[in-house]
């Protein structure tokens, strides 16, 4: 199979293209390799056949990297909660604008088979249970009641405390920012796609996705690689609130595995369809315990509870994970323990701030892969 891995130069994007090719795949890589994310260059060592630098945006440069191949398997985003609501054009421009021309060029080339780089963000705070009410979904968190430290959400119904759980794949959604808006938006685009064109495209819905190549001091980078960019500074990480978050920790190994699992079934399927599927180890773990296990992994120091929060982010969000299991037959093979203590040593990525680049980067797809 011959596969187009958009943002293949990217974080979990280089991770898939040498899985393919371990499995024996051939990859074009289609990567703008912006100095922002990049800012030595192409990566060394990238097993892709063919590599495509251009704009995701750019119909021509798309259409080029289509030809010859059987399927896609679309990372390129610009990923994280960003710095403010400035963000928003771009978020949507790199997100949707490029799903977009990347469907209506798969479209014009007959290529019919889809893997979309989801995420978990699209529902929101997680699920959670009261104790008189059942499942209940609370509503974004007061400002009031973060600043006063009360950062648990309570039943919208009688204000009891909740109990949080794991969220299946058929949760209403509900994007709390700009980030998720548009990961839920690129899902309802390959979806219109598939009835449209009898295509067939899967949307693996990411968890905290953490491992070896994440990119460091970065805003829009995610927890693990902020707290393991202060270790390799000899700073202790910084743990929001009370550090009590619940969060799914997934190694990039096993997100690399569940992409080439979705590529080989998604091209079984008949007739045209659009499926979701959380993507998480099955293993909730507070953002807490994994700063600690981290520092303690890589020799200190040892977090800082801050009591900082950032509005936009929720609470707990952890998926149940066995829809991907029992239909795909894909397993998590890295463990927390394990996993972290590789982490805490492993090399990351330079990448500088995007915001340097204000000026041009409404011109340029940003392709970070991520969740």
């Amino acid at each position: 199979m011959r596969v187009l891995v958009t943002g293949g130069a990217g974080f979990i994007g280089a991770h898939v293209v040498a899985t393919l090719a371990a499995a024996g795949h051939e990859s074009v890589v289609l990567d703008a390799l912006l100095p922002s994310a990049h800012p030595e260059g192409a990566p060394s060592g990238l097993p892709g056949d063919r590599v495509v630098v251009g704009d995701v945006r750019d119909r021509e440069v798309v259409a080029d990297a289509l030809a010859g191949v059987d399927a896609v398997c679309h990372q390129a985003a610009m990923v994280g909660l960003g710095k403010d609501f400035a963000d928003a054009p771009l978020y949507v421009g790199c997100n949707d604008l490029g799903t977009a021309v990347l469907l209506a060029e798969m479209a014009a080339a007959g290529v019919r088979d889809l893997v979309l780089a989801g995420s978990m963000v699209v529902y929101g705070e997680g699920r959670y249970d009261c104790p008189r009410h059942g499942t209940v979904r609370p509503g974004p968190r007061a400002e009031t009641d973060l600043r006063a430290g009360r950062f648990e959400p309570r039943c919208p119904d009688c204000g009891a405390e909740l109990t949080p759980g794991l969220v299946a794949e058929d949760a209403p959604a509900d994007p709390r920012n700009v980030y998720a808006s548009t990961k839920l938006a690129q899902e309802h685009l390959a979806a219109a796609w598939a009835r449209a064109t009898g295509g067939r495209a899967v949307s693996l819905r990411y968890h905290n996705v953490y491992g070896p190549g994440m990119p460091r001091d970065t805003p829009y980078a995610g927890v693990a690689s902020f707290f393991r960019s202060a270790l390799a500074r000899g700073e202790a990480p910084r743990v929001y609130e009370d550090g009590g978050q619940r969060r799914d920790f997934v190694h990039v190994h096993d997100v690399a595995a569940a992409n080439a699992t979705a590529l080989e079934a998604v091209r079984e399927r008949r007739p045209a369809s659009f499926a979701a599927y959380n993507t998480g180890s099955g293993e909730p773990h507070t953002i807490g315990e994994m700063a600690t296990v981290l520092a303690g992994a890589h020799g200190g120091p040892d977090p800082v509870v801050t009591g900082e929060y950032r509005l936009g982010d929720v609470r707990h969000v952890t998926a149940d994970s066995r829809a991907l299991r029992e239909e795909l037959g894909w397993r998590p093979r890295v463990s927390f323990g394990e996993g972290m203590k590789d982490f805490a040593t492993a090399p990351l990525r330079d990448a500088r701030d995007r915001r340097e680049s204000r000026g041009r980067r409404e011109k340029d797809a940003v392709t970070l892969s991520g969740a």
